[in-house]
């Protein structure tokens, strides 16, 4: 069975190098920025990959504690490795079965990760279940692909050489596009005075190169290329280069993302 989500092996260091300034820095920022108004003494993040928002919360966001988990272990390694602060607890943890008591935490971040829960409505059940009375949930989630341009043109590349069996990776993170459906999502887990805002933000990576090497081999869909057609994987790498250069230029590369950023009371 293909794995969606098993970010492991070289794909997290990829992840972070090639994918992280362009498409994961700016909605890190501004998460943080939404989280500036008051003291959240222990703050849960949930799937911190990288540690991109972990890094930002643990500098800008006032707090006590801040407990960084993640499902992938390769991933917190990577985020270790680039985050030095002792104040930062780092756990490997499944968001359907977190390891906290309840009313353990004031606010709960997920930068990301939600599109990658088996069940959905279980995994945002489980974080307000670990928030005190008042506490905070923040999450956000891809929109549309094509409002993601660069992901798009790398995709449709991509699945191109797969026929008609191409990767299911695609399917999951942009998979939550709908405002409606997150604000329903969000409500049948418990939260009140949910908000959804449509945040757009422009990417800006060093070379076409670099974008086309996250793309490519910075996330699971580098598993179906090497298992599958693994003499393919220098030809995509082109392809995927070119068509970037010709649409965004070769450096630095620029394009529009857009995201929705979603925030709810217990």
């Amino acid at each position: 069975m293909e794995k969606t989500a098993a970010f492991e092996g070289s794909i997290p260091a990829n992840y972070e190098r090639y994918l992280g300034p362009f498409l994961f820095e700016p909605y890190a920022l501004d998460l943080v920025s939404r989280l500036q108004d008051k003291k959240y003494p222990d703050i849960l993040e949930i799937a911190c990959g990288t540690g991109r928002v972990t890094a930002h919360i643990a500098k800008s966001v006032k707090h006590d504690t801040l407990t960084a988990t993640d499902l992938n272990p390769d991933m917190i390694n990577v985020a270790k490795k680039i985050i030095h602060d002792k104040n930062i607890k780092w756990m490997q943890a499944d968001a359907m079965e977190l390891p906290f008591g309840d009313a353990s935490f004031d606010l709960v971040v997920i930068q990301f990760g939600v599109m990658f829960f088996p069940d959905k409505e279980k995994g945002l059940k489980e974080a307000y279940r670990v928030l005190r009375p008042g506490g905070k949930l923040i999450y956000n989630t891809w929109n549309k692909v094509e409002t993601n341009e660069v992901i798009q043109v790398g995709r449709s590349i991509i699945e191109s050489y797969f026929g008609d069996n191409p990767p299911i990776f695609y399917s999951v993170p942009f998979s939550m596009y709908d405002d409606r459906e997150l604000t329903t999502l969000t409500r049948r887990a418990g939260f009140k005075s949910i908000t959804t805002t449509l945040v757009k933000k422009e990417g800006i990576g060093p070379s076409a190169a670099d974008l086309t090497k996250g793309i490519v081999e910075g996330n699971p869909v580098y598993l179906a290329i090497i298992e599958r057609i693994p003499s393919m994987l220098n030809n995509i790498k082109e392809d995927v280069q070119k068509a970037l250069t010709e649409k965004f230029g070769a450096k630095p590369i620029k394009s529009p993302l857009q995201a929705w950023v979603v925030e709810g009371v217990k």
